[in-house]
């Protein structure tokens, strides 16, 4: 017997980390909500981290996913940008952590490979196919399709690393 999944694909930012929800039950996609946390950017670093934690953690507390799923981190060529986006990231990790979830990653190379069906591919294409994919899917800005692509690409991939854990606990 199939039992629905509900799972938060989160895309972590210091300035807006977006978020999306969604169920699968076998190979079936359903929306269930999309959106996007802020925080001032007038604030410090800390006030700002939390900002993004509480923001989170009343998504994951309001919505109740079993399952989360966070982008990796690429590195850029601003040392200070990827220090405070692998802060930001932490935020996206340890959220749905503290609420008792398992989280996975993944490479942003294999959401969209998951999505559009290559590695590479703009913006567009993930909207267009996140339409596709889930045609009652709503999303303001790049964010929360982002974070919608991420909990696809693990609805397509948790069976195999639901197996391997499974494998290394026997």
């Amino acid at each position: 017997m199939q039992t629905t999944i509900r799972i938060i694909g989160i895309d972590p930012g210091l300035r807006r980390t977006g978020w999306g929800i969604i169920e699968t039950l076998g190979n079936a996609l359903r929306f269930v909500a999309s959106g996007t946390v802020t925080s001032d950017g007038d604030k410090d670093l800390a006030s700002r981290l939390c900002e993004l934690h509480d923001g989170l953690a009343d998504v994951v507390h309001g919505f109740q996913p079993h399952e989360a799923a966070v982008e990796q981190t690429f590195v850029n060529k601003d040392a200070t940008a990827t220090l405070k986006l692998g802060q930001a990231r932490g935020i996206a990790m340890l959220v749905p952590a503290r609420a008792g979830l398992r989280v996975a990653e993944y490479a942003p190379n294999a959401v969209k490979k998951a999505v559009i069906g290559v590695g590479h591919g703009e913006k567009q294409q993930i909207h267009m196919m996140l339409k596709v994919l889930m045609p009652k899917a709503e999303f303001k800005g790049n964010d929360a399709a982002d974070a919608l692509a991420i909990a696809i690409c693990h609805a397509h991939n948790r069976q195999a690393i639901t197996s391997r854990l499974a494998a290394l606990a026997g």
